[in-house]
């Protein structure tokens, strides 16, 4: 699943969407760029996720790491772009 974008289903951010940038387990670590950058992911429960769609390979979320700040506007902009998208086929 790392990689994929991700709807929150539980908790006080339900409904908000992630980045999926590490799991280990039933535990996956979420990153929306803004609030939650790639060095300061989400931990959260892998059943109070929804995927959305598949934005980054993990090779490219491993280059993550190596450039934070660089990788937050990219998650970002994917974050942005997955509600653009949606609001366009309304």
């Amino acid at each position: 699943m790392k990689g994929r974008l991700a709807f929150s289903k539980a908790g006080h951010d339900k409904g908000k969407l992630y980045l999926i940038v590490r799991e280990e387990g039933e535990r996956v670590w979420l990153a929306d760029g803004r609030t939650r950058g790639v060095l300061a992911p989400k931990a959260k429960n892998r059943k109070h996720i929804q995927p959305a769609g598949r934005e980054f390979t993990e090779e490219e979320i491993d280059l993550f790491f190596e450039n934070p700040a660089w990788a937050d506007n990219r998650i970002r902009e994917a974050v942005d772009s997955f509600y653009r998208k949606k609001e366009k086929e309304r």
